[in-house]
């Protein structure tokens, strides 16, 4: 059943959210390496800045970009929030880094170009294990409706560890940190550049700065599908996985994209289609 008080909830509060699980990011990722680190609150005023500086794009089509891409995210995640068809919401999905990524290209600038072709590289190698995900949920609850996978009264993630696996490594890449931060990062421990992102500025770069936020709440969501059948459990394991995820990112050095692919493919995707055929040869195909 789709709940449009869900979807409103999401587009009022994910940006709060979001602005605050960067801010503790920061936090923690500067503890971790000996420093004090920016305020918890640092993200919003960071914000704040960008939407008071002056509008300055390289070409009049990079507005146009950003606002696709925006608003694809904050339709994929009104869908998912609102229990909608997880399918769309995957198309929303990907449609909306699809515009990102022509955002880059319109510049015409080199670094830009790069950011943009690694953005591709990315989108190629977690997509497929987002879908499995999705897979995986369908064949154990019958439906590829959010509503109902969350409604389920037995632990999925007992169904589907390898799947869970397997979105925890891409989950990484969809969080841009290391060792999958290719096109751009949160934190500019690695680079000058930054990448998909180098040629956007002023209120067009916040704009792409709150899509990662309302991108993050929806990711964070996701994981939540796993252990929806108790609140704290649920709770309790999106904590622990963004944790892990900063512990990661603080951890290992940027990987060359070649090891991003087969990474995705022969890892986290393999985890997700083993798990799916021992649930499929075991008759799991659904819970009554």
């Amino acid at each position: 059943m789709i709940s449009l008080t869900s979807a409103i909830l999401y587009l009022v509060l994910a940006p709060f959210i979001g602005g605050l699980v960067y801010g503790i990011d920061r936090k923690i990722t500067a503890r971790m390496q000996g420093r004090v680190g920016p305020p918890v609150l640092q993200p919003f005023y960071d914000l704040a800045k960008l939407f008071q500086k002056e509008k300055v794009v390289v070409t009049p089509s990079q507005n146009f970009y950003v606002l696709g891409y925006l608003v694809f995210i904050l339709v994929s995640g009104s869908l998912f929030f609102a229990g909608g068809d997880m399918l769309l919401v995957i198309f929303a999905f990907t449609l909306a880094h699809i515009f990102l990524v022509l955002g880059a290209y319109s510049s015409f600038s080199p670094y830009s170009f790069v950011g943009a072709e690694r953005e591709l590289v990315q989108i190629i190698a977690y997509e497929p294990m987002i879908i499995l995900s999705a897979v995986g949920m369908y064949l154990v609850t019958k439906s590829f409706f959010v509503s109902d996978i969350v409604a389920l009264q037995a632990p999925l993630i007992l169904y589907l560890p390898g799947v869970f696996l397997g979105f925890l490594m891409v989950l990484t890449i969809k969080l841009r940190k290391s060792p999958y931060d290719l096109s751009t990062s949160h934190h500019a421990h690695q680079e000058l550049v930054k990448g998909v992102t180098t040629d956007f500025s002023g209120p067009a770069l916040a704009r792409i700065e709150l899509a990662h936020w309302y991108e993050t709440v929806f990711l964070l969501g996701f994981i939540y599908l796993f252990f929806a059948w108790s609140l704290p459990i649920a709770i309790l394991a999106i904590i622990v996985t963004f944790l892990l995820e900063i512990l990661i990112d603080n951890t290992f050095a940027r990987m060359k994209w070649q090891f991003t692919l087969k990474s995705s493919w022969l890892i986290a995707a393999m985890l997700g289609l083993v798990n799916l055929g021992i649930l499929y040869y075991l008759g799991n195909g659904g819970i009554s």
